[in-house]
C-alpha cells in the first residue's frame, strides 16, 4: 500500500508544478509485481518496481528525479519494505 501513497504524491509533484507532455510512459501490474516509469517534458522522470516478498508485505525500489526551482538538478533513490520508506537523496 506504501508504493500507492508514492506514486500518488510524485504524480502530484509532477502535475502540480506546470504542464507538461509525456516523453515515456510504461507500466506493468501483476498479482505479485509491478513496475512502472514515466518522463515528461519538464525534466521530471520516475520509475519504480516491487515484488511481493511475502503475503503481505512488498520489497519496492525506485528512483525519481528533477529539476528545482533554482536550477538544480535533484534526484531520489529509494527502497521500501515492511521496515518502512529508505530515501537518498542525490544533488
Amino acid at each position: 500500500m506504501k508504493f500507492v501513497i508514492v506514486l500518488a504524491c510524485l504524480l502530484a509533484v509532477a502535475y502540480a508544478n506546470e504542464e507538461a507532455d509525456v516523453v515515456n510512459s510504461y507500466q506493468e501490474v501483476n498479482p505479485d509485481s509491478f513496475k512502472y516509469e514515466y518522463e515528461l517534458t519538464n525534466h521530471i522522470k520516475a520509475l519504480q518496481e516491487g515484488v511481493l516478498h511475502d503475503k503481505e508485505n512488498w520489497l519496492v525500489k525506485g528512483e525519481y528525479e528533477f529539476v528545482d526551482p533554482h536550477g538544480k538538478h535533484v534526484q531520489v533513490v529509494y527502497t521500501a519494505d515492511e521496515h518502512g520508506y529508505h530515501p537518498k537523496v542525490l544533488l
